[in-house]
């Protein structure tokens, strides 16, 4: 199978009221990320979220939806970054768990 090249332009302008605006045109909004890792194979599951959550800046959250109660993930997190994330739980079923995780704001030096 060969591989078709990808053209890279521009993104759009938006007019100087948005210069500091998203301008990705990826068509996204500023809806509260919902990370659903039920149906991410369990192999690469932790990863897909470590991943998720370092792209997140202080103040950030998402909501992360697992089949159970995920505390050998938070725990590791916690170990990776400790005192990093506020985390509250939505909802815990049996089949269901739902936890919006925040990073914290980092602590200034003074």
């Amino acid at each position: 199978m060969a591989a078709e090249p990808i053209e890279i332009t521009e993104p759009p302008q938006h007019g100087a009221a948005h210069e500091d605006a998203h301008t990705c045109a990826c068509a996204h909004d500023d809806a509260e990320i919902v990370l659903d890792v039920r149906t991410i194979p369990h192999a690469v599951r932790h990863g897909v979220v470590f991943g998720a959550l370092e792209a997140l800046a202080p103040g950030d959250g998402l909501v992360l939806v697992a089949p159970h109660d995920p505390l050998p993930l938070l725990a590791q997190l916690e170990g990776r970054e400790p005192g990093a994330f506020d985390r509250e739980y939505l909802s815990r079923e049996a089949s269901e768990v739902s936890i919006r995780l925040t990073r914290r704001p980092v602590p200034t030096q003074g």
